[in-house]
């Protein structure tokens, strides 16, 4: 029998999201991760910010890692990310990783009232004051003077030495250009759930290529994607259920270059709605086909899907499947995340037989 190995030859890890639910529940929750053998899990950025669920977890577990899958860099103060990001680490002794993103100016200036910035630079200063302050907020802190923060640090008391210098920043992406800044600055690529597994089969040399650009090794970044599975033995049903979250992320303006890509941009083209409307998709499920779903959300019984998803292993480290989850019931939800978690406990399984 073949070793089954990650992309550079290690172990499989697999991470999961992290609902928002009262901390019984999300205990509970986390320690079924644990025991399933769950690297780590995410809390998302809906709403309010990651770092609080994360706290909360990582209070309740042992092992677990707890990251923020994704923190969205323009909605704070860099300081204040650091900040919470060295408390985080404080609080789960060593097991917090920083996922960082840029979310989309829909989002930033429509939702959270933040000015319009270059995305991306301000995104690449936001992760070196990030690293800064974390390796030198206990130490004493020279004037930073850059494009969109400025800091004398006039009224800062020094901290308390941080668990560790350098907390792992891991950078999700959807587009070339965010991915190239996530291998140039980054610990961690995180790749976006519209990544299918041949897109991201198709983006390895693409990589491969701009790692070497910068001078660094494969080993140097971990990358992790984020495949939307629906586990069910009767698979249209898997495949309807699925329609509304496909539909939801095709009616954005903004990825209709990336729909292209991928042989779907007339069908996006036909989902994309009013801004006011990206709440309820419900309207354009209709347009989405069979076939797109499936190319986005692998669905059916626990083999077949494990067998759709294994390409994948020859490009990430790591994976963190989702449930699909737009116009889903609590019970629905439940049951689909219960596949998920069924689906980790048989791939860990195979991995040590």
């Amino acid at each position: 029998m073949s070793t089954l190995t990650n992309a550079v030859g290690g172990e499989r890890r697999w991470w999961g999201v992290m609902p928002i639910l009262p901390a019984p529940v999300m205990g509970g929750i986390a320690k079924q991760m644990e025991a399933v053998g769950f690297e780590g899990c995410f809390s998302l950025q809906i709403y309010g910010p990651p770092f609080v669920p994360m706290a909360a977890v990582a209070a309740m577990t042992d092992t677990l890692k707890v990251s923020t899958g994704i923190a969205v860099a323009g909605t704070r103060s860099p300081v204040e990310t650091a900040f919470a990001a060295m408390e985080l680490d404080t609080i789960s002794q060593g097991r917090f990783v920083l996922g960082l993103g840029t979310s989309l100016h829909s989002a930033i200036c429509g939702i959270y009232g933040e000015p319009k910035r270059k995305l991306l630079s301000h995104l690449r200063e936001v992760v070196k004051v990030v690293r800064y302050v974390n390796a030198n907020a206990h130490k004493g802190m020279e004037p930073i003077h850059g494009e969109y923060f400025n800091a004398e640090w006039t009224e800062m008391m020094l901290t308390a030495p941080p668990v560790r210098e350098e907390i792992p920043i891991w950078i999700a992406a959807l587009k070339d250009k965010l991915t190239s800044l996530a291998l140039e600055i980054s610990d961690g690529l995180m790749v976006h759930a519209l990544w299918t597994v041949d897109y991201t089969v198709q983006k390895q040399a693409f990589i491969e290529a701009e790692l070497a650009r910068f001078g660094r090794q494969r080993s140097d970044v971990e990358i992790n994607a984020w495949p939307w599975i629906a586990i069910n033995d009767d698979k249209q049903q898997a495949i309807n259920d699925s329609r509304a979250t496909v539909a939801g992320y095709a009616g954005y303006k903004e990825y209709e270059t990336f729909f292209d890509a991928v042989g779907f941009g007339d069908m996006a083209r036909d989902c994309q709605l009013a801004a006011e409307d990206h709440g309820d998709p419900s309207g354009v499920i209709d347009k989405v086909s069979d076939e797109m779903v499936e190319a986005f959300v692998k669905c059916g019984p626990i083999d077949e899907v494990l067998e759709k998803i294994e390409p994948f292993w020859g490009v990430v480290d790591s994976l963190c499947p989702m449930t699909p989850y737009r116009n889903l019931t609590m019970d629905q939800l439940t049951s689909y995340n219960g596949g998920l978690y069924a689906m980790v406990a048989e791939a860990k399984r195979r991995q040590a037989g």
